[in-house]
């Protein structure tokens, strides 16, 4: 898929970037992302730990949504077009949430010769909440 970025003139304060919705986080998608990530820990794919460990099931990587989210904005923008992207995990994903993600053009600005946008972030589950906040900033032309 080639994402065409915006020009920083069509992109205006409280903007929002097409969300990104996700099929619900499954077994296999952890046992999947285990091995691409080689975060192998067992409290993501081993069930028997988890309850062992006082913990109810096993629960999604943090940098699994952290992923989702940089989709989310690649989708919308270059990735070359990137300049900054931070998180912050707030809150667990579980086992079969469904894991949407968002975007809002906070700020317009000029750095280093130019044109860049900030944007606030955050990934959510489908009871609304929110499971990771974040921010990115996009030079944009």
């Amino acid at each position: 898929m080639m994402t065409v970025t915006p020009s920083y003139e069509d992109v205006q304060v409280g903007d929002a970037i097409p969300a990104l919705s996700l099929d619900p986080i499954s077994r296999t998608t952890l046992a999947l992302y285990c091995g691409a990530s080689g975060d192998h820990l067992p409290v993501h794919v081993d069930l028997d730990f988890a309850r062992e460990n006082g913990i109810p099931d096993v629960f999604a990587h943090g940098m699994l949504s952290m992923a989702y989210l940089g989709r989310a904005l690649t989708n919308w923008a270059q990735i070359d077009r990137l300049r900054a992207y931070n998180v912050r995990f707030v809150a667990i994903t579980h086992v079969h949430d469904t894991v949407s993600c968002s975007g809002t053009v906070v700020e317009k600005f000029e750095a280093d010769g130019e044109k860049r946008v900030r944007l606030a972030l955050e990934a959510k589950t489908e009871t609304g909440g929110v499971t990771l906040r974040g921010e990115a900033v996009i030079a944009l032309i």
